[in-house]
Protein backbone atom coordinates (compact mmCIF):
# COMPACT_ATOMS: atom_id res chain seq x y z
CA UNK A 1 0.00 0.00 0.00
CA UNK A 2 2.83 2.40 0.87
CA UNK A 3 4.40 1.82 -2.54
CA UNK A 4 1.10 2.54 -4.31
CA UNK A 5 0.60 5.75 -2.36
CA UNK A 6 4.15 6.86 -3.00
CA UNK A 7 3.86 6.06 -6.71
CA UNK A 8 0.69 8.13 -6.86
CA UNK A 9 2.49 11.00 -5.19
CA UNK A 10 5.30 10.67 -7.71
CA UNK A 11 2.84 11.03 -10.57
CA UNK A 12 1.36 14.11 -8.93
CA UNK A 13 4.77 15.67 -8.48
CA UNK A 14 5.54 15.11 -12.13
CA UNK A 15 2.73 17.50 -12.93
CA UNK A 16 4.03 20.25 -10.67
CA UNK A 17 6.87 22.71 -11.21
CA UNK A 18 8.90 21.89 -8.11
CA UNK A 19 12.37 23.39 -8.33
CA UNK A 20 15.38 21.83 -6.65
CA UNK A 21 18.32 24.27 -6.38
CA UNK A 22 21.55 23.05 -7.93
CA UNK A 23 24.90 23.85 -6.32
CA UNK A 24 28.43 23.21 -7.53
CA UNK A 25 29.30 22.46 -11.13
CA UNK A 26 26.93 23.87 -13.75
CA UNK A 27 27.72 20.94 -16.06
CA UNK A 28 26.17 18.42 -13.66
CA UNK A 29 22.70 17.09 -14.49
CA UNK A 30 19.71 18.65 -12.76
CA UNK A 31 19.54 17.65 -9.11
CA UNK A 32 22.90 15.87 -9.10
CA UNK A 33 25.69 16.91 -6.72
CA UNK A 34 29.35 15.94 -6.45
CA UNK A 35 30.67 18.98 -4.54
CA UNK A 36 29.84 22.57 -3.68
CA UNK A 37 32.75 24.94 -4.17
CA UNK A 38 30.74 27.77 -2.61
CA UNK A 39 31.17 26.11 0.81
CA UNK A 40 34.50 27.50 1.91
CA UNK A 41 36.50 25.21 4.20
CA UNK A 42 33.74 22.61 4.47
CA UNK A 43 33.91 18.97 3.41
CA UNK A 44 31.61 15.96 3.74
CA UNK A 45 32.62 12.42 4.64
CA UNK A 46 30.37 9.75 3.12
CA UNK A 47 30.27 6.00 3.66
CA UNK A 48 28.59 3.47 1.35
CA UNK A 49 27.27 -0.10 1.49
CA UNK A 50 26.58 -0.56 5.22
CA UNK A 51 25.39 -0.79 7.81
CA UNK A 52 27.50 -3.68 8.99
CA UNK A 53 28.80 -4.53 12.47
CA UNK A 54 32.31 -5.25 11.18
CA UNK A 55 33.32 -1.69 10.30
CA UNK A 56 30.39 0.70 10.80
CA UNK A 57 30.74 0.64 14.57
CA UNK A 58 34.48 1.30 14.36
CA UNK A 59 33.89 4.23 12.05
CA UNK A 60 31.23 5.67 14.36
CA UNK A 61 33.66 5.41 17.25
CA UNK A 62 36.31 7.34 15.32
CA UNK A 63 33.80 10.01 14.29
CA UNK A 64 32.72 10.38 17.92
CA UNK A 65 36.34 10.63 19.06
CA UNK A 66 36.90 13.65 16.81
CA UNK A 67 33.33 14.97 17.13
CA UNK A 68 32.64 15.09 13.39
CA UNK A 69 29.50 14.08 11.47
CA UNK A 70 29.20 12.00 8.31
CA UNK A 71 26.59 10.78 5.85
CA UNK A 72 25.98 7.04 5.49
CA UNK A 73 24.41 5.76 2.26
CA UNK A 74 22.88 2.49 3.41
CA UNK A 75 21.90 -0.57 1.39
CA UNK A 76 18.38 -1.67 2.25
CA UNK A 77 19.15 -5.34 2.68
CA UNK A 78 21.96 -4.52 5.13
CA UNK A 79 19.73 -2.10 7.01
CA UNK A 80 17.20 -4.93 7.32
CA UNK A 81 19.83 -7.40 8.56
CA UNK A 82 21.48 -5.00 11.02
CA UNK A 83 18.81 -2.60 12.33
CA UNK A 84 20.73 -1.99 15.57
CA UNK A 85 23.75 -0.72 13.64
CA UNK A 86 21.51 1.52 11.55
CA UNK A 87 20.05 3.00 14.72
CA UNK A 88 23.55 3.59 16.07
CA UNK A 89 24.29 5.73 13.00
CA UNK A 90 21.24 7.87 13.73
CA UNK A 91 21.96 8.03 17.46
CA UNK A 92 25.46 9.27 16.65
CA UNK A 93 23.93 12.29 14.89
CA UNK A 94 24.98 11.19 11.44
CA UNK A 95 22.90 11.48 8.28
CA UNK A 96 21.27 8.57 6.44
CA UNK A 97 21.07 8.35 2.65
CA UNK A 98 19.48 5.81 0.30
CA UNK A 99 21.86 3.47 -1.56
CA UNK A 100 19.09 1.27 -3.05
CA UNK A 101 17.76 -1.97 -1.60
CA UNK A 102 20.06 -4.48 -3.32
CA UNK A 103 23.00 -2.35 -4.56
CA UNK A 104 21.84 -2.82 -8.15
CA UNK A 105 23.16 -1.22 -11.33
CA UNK A 106 20.52 1.50 -11.71
CA UNK A 107 21.73 2.40 -15.19
CA UNK A 108 20.43 -0.94 -16.45
CA UNK A 109 17.06 -1.28 -14.72
CA UNK A 110 13.50 -0.53 -15.73
CA UNK A 111 11.55 2.41 -14.40
CA UNK A 112 9.55 0.20 -12.04
CA UNK A 113 12.73 -1.50 -10.78
CA UNK A 114 14.33 1.89 -10.10
CA UNK A 115 11.32 2.94 -8.03
CA UNK A 116 11.20 -0.38 -6.18
CA UNK A 117 14.90 -0.21 -5.30
CA UNK A 118 14.51 3.31 -3.89
CA UNK A 119 11.20 2.67 -2.11
CA UNK A 120 12.18 -0.67 -0.58
CA UNK A 121 15.30 0.86 0.93
CA UNK A 122 13.36 3.93 2.04
CA UNK A 123 10.72 1.80 3.74
CA UNK A 124 13.27 -0.16 5.75
CA UNK A 125 15.02 3.03 6.85
CA UNK A 126 11.68 4.52 7.90
CA UNK A 127 10.64 1.41 9.81
CA UNK A 128 13.90 1.32 11.77
CA UNK A 129 14.56 5.04 12.31
CA UNK A 130 11.29 6.88 11.64
CA UNK A 131 13.22 8.97 9.11
CA UNK A 132 12.62 9.35 5.38
CA UNK A 133 15.89 9.93 3.49
CA UNK A 134 16.07 12.42 0.64
CA UNK A 135 19.61 11.78 -0.56
CA UNK A 136 20.19 9.05 -3.14
CA UNK A 137 23.55 7.64 -4.16
CA UNK A 138 23.30 5.23 -7.10
CA UNK A 139 25.65 2.26 -6.59
CA UNK A 140 29.01 2.95 -8.25
CA UNK A 141 27.61 6.33 -9.29
CA UNK A 142 25.83 4.76 -12.26
CA UNK A 143 22.52 6.32 -13.29
CA UNK A 144 20.56 7.45 -16.32
CA UNK A 145 17.63 9.70 -17.20
CA UNK A 146 15.12 7.27 -15.67
CA UNK A 147 16.94 7.46 -12.33
CA UNK A 148 17.12 11.25 -12.51
CA UNK A 149 13.41 11.52 -13.21
CA UNK A 150 12.53 9.07 -10.44
CA UNK A 151 14.75 10.91 -7.96
CA UNK A 152 13.21 14.26 -8.79
CA UNK A 153 9.61 13.09 -8.52
CA UNK A 154 10.34 11.14 -5.32
CA UNK A 155 11.99 14.16 -3.68
CA UNK A 156 15.54 12.80 -3.77
CA UNK A 157 18.76 14.54 -4.68
CA UNK A 158 21.40 12.39 -6.36
CA UNK A 159 24.73 12.53 -4.56
CA UNK A 160 27.99 11.55 -6.18
CA UNK A 161 31.50 12.49 -4.97
CA UNK A 162 34.55 14.51 -5.88
CA UNK A 163 37.22 12.40 -4.12
CA UNK A 164 37.19 8.61 -4.45
CA UNK A 165 39.44 6.96 -1.86
CA UNK A 166 39.02 3.50 -3.46
CA UNK A 167 39.14 2.00 0.01
CA UNK A 168 36.93 -0.83 -1.25
CA UNK A 169 39.96 -2.12 -3.19
CA UNK A 170 42.00 -2.54 0.00
CA UNK A 171 44.03 0.52 -0.93
CA UNK A 172 46.76 1.08 1.68
CA UNK A 173 45.76 3.66 4.27
CA UNK A 174 48.81 5.83 3.56
CA UNK A 175 47.84 5.95 -0.12
CA UNK A 176 44.32 7.03 0.79
CA UNK A 177 45.64 9.76 3.06
CA UNK A 178 48.04 11.14 0.43
CA UNK A 179 45.34 11.15 -2.26
CA UNK A 180 42.74 12.94 -0.14
CA UNK A 181 45.13 15.57 1.20
CA UNK A 182 46.49 16.23 -2.30
CA UNK A 183 43.05 16.65 -3.89
CA UNK A 184 41.15 18.26 -1.00
CA UNK A 185 39.37 21.51 -1.81
CA UNK A 186 36.41 23.57 -0.65
CA UNK A 187 33.11 21.71 -0.68
CA UNK A 188 34.44 18.26 -1.53
CA UNK A 189 32.43 15.08 -0.97
CA UNK A 190 34.72 12.21 0.03
CA UNK A 191 33.69 8.66 -0.86
CA UNK A 192 34.54 5.86 1.56
CA UNK A 193 32.90 2.56 2.59
CA UNK A 194 31.77 1.13 5.90
CA UNK A 195 31.36 -2.33 4.39
CA UNK A 196 33.47 -4.33 1.97
CA UNK A 197 33.70 -8.09 1.53
CA UNK A 198 37.38 -8.23 2.49
CA UNK A 199 39.78 -6.20 4.57
CA UNK A 200 38.98 -2.51 4.90
CA UNK A 201 41.68 0.12 5.44
CA UNK A 202 39.14 2.90 5.97
CA UNK A 203 39.43 3.04 9.73
CA UNK A 204 43.22 3.30 9.62
CA UNK A 205 43.02 6.10 7.07
CA UNK A 206 40.32 7.98 8.99
CA UNK A 207 42.39 8.16 12.16
CA UNK A 208 45.09 9.97 10.20
CA UNK A 209 42.90 11.99 7.83
CA UNK A 210 40.39 13.55 10.19
CA UNK A 211 42.85 15.34 12.51
CA UNK A 212 44.98 16.51 9.58
CA UNK A 213 41.96 17.91 7.71
CA UNK A 214 40.83 19.65 10.90
CA UNK A 215 44.30 21.13 11.34
CA UNK A 216 44.02 22.53 7.81
CA UNK A 217 41.04 24.57 9.00
CA UNK A 218 38.29 22.51 7.38
CA UNK A 219 34.95 21.73 9.00
CA UNK A 220 33.23 18.39 8.50
CA UNK A 221 29.52 18.67 7.69
CA UNK A 222 26.77 16.38 6.43
CA UNK A 223 26.00 16.24 2.72
CA UNK A 224 22.74 18.11 3.28
CA UNK A 225 24.61 20.92 4.98
CA UNK A 226 27.20 20.97 2.22
CA UNK A 227 24.75 21.27 -0.67
CA UNK A 228 22.56 23.66 1.29
CA UNK A 229 19.46 21.46 1.22
CA UNK A 230 17.04 20.52 3.97
CA UNK A 231 16.34 16.81 4.15
CA UNK A 232 14.27 16.78 7.32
Amino acid sequence: MKKLLTFGLCLLLCCTSAIIPVFGEATLPYGVFSKNREKSKQVALTFDDGPHPRYTKQILSILEEFDVPATFFVVGINAYRYPDVLKEIVDAGCEIGNHTYSHCDMAHTTNSQVQDEILDCEEIIFQQTNQVPHLLRPPEGRFNTLVEEAAQTMNYQIILWSIDTKDWANTPSETIVKKVLKELDHGDIILMHDYVSGKNTTCEALRILIPQILEMGYEFVTVSELIGGDTT
